[in-house]
């Protein structure tokens, strides 16, 4: 069975299982443009039906839509996630409150469907919750976009029993830091683009990324205005004391700032071995997604393709120091990020810029079929 099939089928299953209150949260018209193309990583409502308004055999069946959207290895990574909202409920003193009434909850992940799943129509769908954001969009029988894809961890490591380290994400900070360190000096010149890193992903959560993005300040991160301004206050201040501690000033947001001609060093100057370091930094972004969608991506980078892909990197290069790196190429850009709470908070992103969302086939879909758009 292909992804689409497996997702429309447990897209189905799902719905069906939903009451008509719970049905008209979870499921919008085709193609709610607007909403469909808002997405986040933060605490806060992602839109939908979350998992704490639903029994338990509905919320098997949204986890069984998630895994359907994911890899193996993507599924179990994203579910240890969402089981570190109870690390961090600890870690924050079990008093953050995000205008609800338990902060760091595990039950708080949104999902949503547009439009009517099927093999014959376009339908998308969409599971979010603090650090986890998936997304999938289907149209003649096949997943025609996958991005964005978003996966955080804080704690970026945890302890486990015997010394062993928990540590979600820790391939893509790993084969990172080996990578930049491999560079000679020539090649480092022109991969890092700053000394100091910035606090979170540049691109942030904008619907569509554009030459001359900056970094977003945290506030504006969410969905609407908080009720409290003080709880907007605080976060402004998290944010520049973030900025203060990791040495970050305007000249570093200029130096990051985002641009349709990539920045950093691109993959045809770097040697055969430093082209598969790369290779497999990559494969950490989309090997997030079905092992068959993952494959048709890594086909876009094979051989001397992989020459287009500029690696470019922010911060220090030593564990525990502040860093950031981005992976920009021809239909690719993505970024981490590990600023944040000492050093322990990472963010990733994997994105499409030319097709986030689908944007690109549902034009050339609508233009072929020449139905003007809908929205």
């Amino acid at each position: 069975m292909n992804p689409a099939q497996r997702m429309t089928d447990a897209a189905t299953a799902w719905l069906d299982r939903l009451d008509g209150e719970q049905r008209a949260a979870a499921q919008f018209p085709w193609p709610s443009e607007e909403e469909r193309r808002r997405w986040y990583y933060t605490p806060t409502d992602h839109g939908g039906l979350a998992l704490a308004g639903m029994r338990a055999a509905q919320q098997s069946l949204a986890m069984q839509l998630l895994a359907a959207g994911m890899s193996r290895a993507g599924f179990v990574t994203a579910s240890t996630i969402i089981g570190l909202e109870n690390v961090l409920d600890q870690a924050d003193g079990w008093n953050v409150g995000w205008e609800r009434e338990r902060g760091r909850d595990p039950q708080l992940y949104w999902l949503r469907v547009f439009g009517e799943p099927g093999m014959d129509r376009p339908w998308s769908w969409r599971f979010g919750g603090h650090h986890v954001s998936v997304q999938h969009l289907i149209l003649d029988g096949t997943v025609q976009a996958g991005t964005p894809c978003f996966l955080g961890a804080d704690p970026a490591e945890s302890p486990l029993l015997g010394g062993h380290l928990l540590r979600p994400l820790g391939a893509a900070e790993d084969l990172a830091r080996d990578l930049v360190r491999s560079l000679d000096d020539a090649q480092a010149g022109r991969a890092v683009i700053s000394p100091a890193a910035p606090v979170d992903i540049v691109g942030g959560n904008r619907s569509e990324i554009r030459d001359g993005d900056r970094l977003i300040p945290l506030p504006d991160v969410w969905r609407g205005e908080f009720r409290d301004p003080r709880l907007r206050e605080r976060l402004a201040a998290a944010h520049d004391e973030a900025e203060r501690k990791a040495g970050f000033g305007p000249e570093h947001h200029e130096a990051v700032a985002l641009t349709t001609v990539p920045k950093g060093v691109p993959g045809a100057d770097l040697t055969a071995s430093q082209q598969e370091m790369l290779r497999a930094l990559l494969d950490v972004f989309i090997g997030r997604i079905p092992e068959e969608l993952a494959e048709r991506e890594a086909a876009k980078f094979a051989g001397d393709r992989i020459g287009g892909v500029h690696f470019a990197w922010a911060g220090g290069v030593e564990r525990g120091q502040p860093h950031y790196y981005r992976l920009q190429g021809p239909r690719l850009l993505a970024e981490y990020d590990n600023t944040q709470r000492d050093v322990n908070h990472v963010h990733t992103v994997w994105r499409d810029p030319g097709g986030d969302f689908g944007a690109d086939v549902l034009a050339r879909h609508l233009a072929a079929a020449h139905v003007p758009p809908a929205w």
